[in-house]
């Protein structure tokens, strides 16, 4: 579940009552995540959509769909952490690491023990190595990997160095364990399967994938596919949208006079004489005029001693508090 995120900007209808905010959607499997941004798309009849992290057309689960200045924001979803929850089957291994791919191996698994398992999970949590599937978007000369791989041309890819906050068991039916991964970007679920397949000696894949939570995006509050087309057929889906600063509400707030926010939307640095609170060099903060409207985020240039603008809003609608 990797890989950079376009943004679909071409239109198919209007342009009037744009907005900007962000809808958290539960995925359905089988289809690709930007199927899902251009159903948004032509439901809303927004030009410029996109979501916050590609999920595999096996995988269901949280999905954020950014619309309008939102689509600014995906590159700090695309960091943050997601949750997810797997099934692993042992004993057999595919070309796409999960279940729509070919068998390329079967290994008898019946001798894989609960203990086994959980002796080889230690291996996979921290900073680790991993190495990409074969079959996913990035890019090797120009070609993404996986038309490589439907040409029959294979290439070593390098391992990437991803952090896996915690890998848990939730159930042992053999050959299926049942995992819950809490990681950081990058982070390759089907090659995790595939890995822990080869270090308990029998193989493996991810025969089935969901993402609960994608930085602040749960799904417990998410939305069908279904349901949001109903309200945007009702005229009532603004009701679901979650202002763009939801983002990143982790981040320091400062809330700036007039001055100041008209210095911000100049796209100009804070005088060297203001003094914001930083706990560390390069920090970032969100930033708000005394209105309460979110205007910029900052990051602090340690080298130079100023706070500089790293996205500056004018937003175009107010979403409703979530």
């Amino acid at each position: 579940m990797s890989g950079a995120v376009p943004v679909d900007d071409t239109s198919s209808g209007g342009d009037s009552g744009l907005v900007d905010g962000i809808l958290n959607i539960d995925k359905p499997a089988d289809i690709t995540s930007m199927d899902v941004v251009r159903r948004v798309k032509r439901a809303s009849g927004h030009k410029r959509v996109g979501h916050g992290g590609t999920l595999d057309p096996i995988a269901t689960g949280v999905i954020p769909i950014c619309m309008g200045q939102a689509t600014r924001m995906m590159e700090y979803l695309i960091e943050g952490t997601k949750e997810y929850r797997g099934s692993v089957e042992l004993g057999v291994e595919t070309d796409t690491y999960d279940a729509v791919g070919k068998v390329t191996k079967k290994i008898d698994p019946s001798h894989v023990t609960l203990r086994d398992v959980e002796s080889a999970l230690p291996s996979f949590r921290g900073t680790i190595q991993q190495v990409p599937p074969m079959y996913s978007a990035l890019k090797r000369q120009g070609r993404r990997l996986y038309e490589l791989a439907r040409a029959g041309i294979h290439v070593e890819r390098s391992p990437r160095r991803v952090e896996v906050l915690s890998v848990e068991i939730l159930d042992w039916s053999p050959p299926i364990v049942e995992l819950q991964i809490t990681c950081g970007r990058g982070f390759y679920m089907r090659s995790l399967a595939h890995d822990l397949g080869q270090t308990l000696g029998c193989g493996g894949h991810m025969k089935n994938l969901v993402r609960q939570r994608n930085g602040p995006f749960h799904i417990s509050e998410a939305l069908s596919l279904k349901e949001l087309e109903q309200r945007f057929a009702g005229g009532t889906w603004r009701e679901s949208l979650y202002a763009p600063d939801q983002v990143v509400r982790h981040m320091r707030t400062v809330i700036v006079g007039r001055p100041l926010e008209e210095l911000i939307r100049q796209r100009r640095s804070l005088p060297m004489g203001l003094r914001i609170p930083f706990s560390r060099p390069d920090e970032q903060c969100r930033v708000y005029g005394t209105d309460g409207r979110f205007i910029a985020i900052m990051s602090f240039n340690a080298s130079k001693g100023l706070w500089q603008r790293s996205r500056v809003f004018s937003l175009r609608y107010e979403q409703r508090e979530h």
